[in-house]
């Protein structure tokens, strides 16, 4: 139990590390956390594998302008791809028990997601040029499915 607390607590001072430290020495925050929890269980693959579906799907919503990061014009930043391996960290331990049954994952991507990107996109100053509500719902749509296929791939 107290292993998913600490899971838990380094995603989370992750997160705010990369929503609010943007592309900053922060990061290496994040590395650590990274660098940490593979050595401690081994989860590389899965956090490549987010990592790489991550940015393509944060670039293909940027590309489509779900989201607008002002002066970085088109290329995803950094703390933004971090998130993603950041993510995977949890799936096999304080995230664990949404693997099954699927629709638990499906329910807390379709709500997680969405106030993930508007928390996030709030402190770090990101725009959403279709408006709130139309980009949550899409979001929750898609995360939705995006955390299933997650954890699916986690428990593998």
């Amino acid at each position: 139990m107290l292993e998913k607390l600490a899971n838990a607590v380094l995603f989370q001072a992750g997160w705010l590390a990369c929503v609010l430290g943007g592309n900053s020495g922060w990061l290496i925050v994040v590395l650590v956390i990274l660098v940490g929890h593979w050595c401690w269980h081994g989860d590389g693959r899965l956090m490549v594998e987010a990592f790489v579906l991550g940015v393509a799907l944060d670039s293909g919503l940027m590309w489509l302008d779900v989201y607008d990061f002002h002066p970085n014009g088109r290329l995803l930043p950094m703390w933004l791809a971090l998130l993603w391996p950041l993510l995977a960290t949890t799936l096999r331990h304080c995230l664990a028990w949404t693997a099954r049954p699927w629709w638990l994952a499906a329910g807390l991507g379709a709500v997680a997601g969405p106030l993930s990107y508007y928390a996030g996109g709030r402190m770090a100053g990101v725009g959403f040029p279709y408006g709130l509500v139309p980009t949550m719902l899409g979001l929750g749509v898609l995360w939705a499915a995006v955390f299933v296929g997650l954890q699916h791939r986690a428990n593998r």
